[in-house]
């Protein structure tokens, strides 16, 4: 696909996600919740999870924010859900290098799904943090697992 076709892509999932995000809203049965802020630009994302069995079963998320902020929790909703706690972690590892411009495998692109084309974000450094914050959230909060939090 060629870079103008792909910033068009990216343009419009963005801005699908921010007008119509999946998964937006409270879960009554989370098991795991983080809210993070970006003071930057004032974005704040709350990311709950049911987890059983060491899986993401649900995922939805909450707050306020830039399109970016948005898009990136709605799609990060969507990704995660049926994957292991590990599978996770390696998602938001994933995506952190993607999003700064660098390559990943071909294995992790795949793993994360729509998410991947948040990559086109790395051209514009000062929104990472935008795109970031709600798979930041999603490791802390997988994280507190095995803290015991």
């Amino acid at each position: 696909m060629g870079l103008a076709s792909l910033n068009n892509l990216y343009r419009e999932i963005v801005l699908e996600h921010a007008q119509y995000p999946q998964n937006k809203g409270s879960l009554p049965k989370a098991t795991h919740e983080q809210t993070l802020h970006n003071p930057t630009c004032g974005d704040t994302i709350t990311v709950q999870l049911q987890i059983q069995d060491n899986k993401v079963i649900q995922a939805c998320f909450s707050g306020q924010g830039c399109s970016i902020s948005q898009a990136s929790a709605s799609i990060l909703t969507e990704v995660v859900q049926g994957h292991s706690v590990d599978e996770c972690r390696r998602m938001v590892s994933a995506f952190s290098d993607l999003v700064i411009g660098q390559e990943i495998e071909p294995a992790d692109e795949q793993l994360l799904g729509d998410a991947a084309i948040l990559g086109s974000v790395a051209q514009f450094p000062t929104r990472i943090k935008c795109a970031t914050l709600a798979w930041k959230a999603l490791y802390q909060a997988i994280s507190a697992t095995e803290e015991g939090r």
